[in-house]
């Protein structure tokens, strides 16, 4: 990784990335619908391919070898795979509920309280999450957290 260039040329040919957001098709995935989940953040692959996109975007060619699928990413959207990365159960927009009483000044939620993920905040230990809950945003830890709808819960991979 040339860390200086964040406009363009910053990974290079067979360098090992790492996805920092989950990817669905935009419609350029063929034999998938648009909106279809393709990569879940974390996911490591190589570049392969180093182009552009309207003339002024670098797109990477990334082959996620696991999943059996080359796909195009920004720079922001990768990271180097050996750089520091805090796994998450949850993702932004996930549905959760609170798996214990939530307090607060104006009374606070009970558990199975349902909301939204917000933000994940990734550099704290243990790993935090900003919930939206009816009429209040808290901050929660992953571990009072559980999903809304676990049959349709798509669970990060190992």
């Amino acid at each position: 990784m040339i860390e200086e260039r964040y406009d363009e040329e910053r990974f290079e040919f067979g360098e090992r990335v790492r996805l920092t957001r989950n990817v669905r098709n935009d419609g350029t995935y063929p034999g998938m619908d648009i909106g279809d989940f393709l990569l879940r953040r974390g996911s490591v692959g190589n570049v392969i391919e180093v182009g552009t996109f309207l003339q002024d975007q670098v797109i990477y060619t990334v082959h996620f070898l696991d999943a059996g699928r080359m796909v195009g990413c920004r720079a922001e959207e990768l990271i180097p795979a050996d750089a520091p990365w805090n796994p998450s159960r949850f993702e932004f927009r996930d549905q959760v509920v609170c798996t214990i009483d939530l307090p607060t000044q104006d009374g606070g939620f009970p558990a199975g309280t349902q909301g939204e993920i917000l933000k994940v905040l990734r550099d704290s230990d243990p790993l935090l999450y900003h919930v939206r809950f009816p009429n209040k945003t808290m901050q929660v830890p992953e571990s009072v957290l559980e999903p809304a709808d676990p049959a349709t819960f798509r669970e990060p991979e190992a």
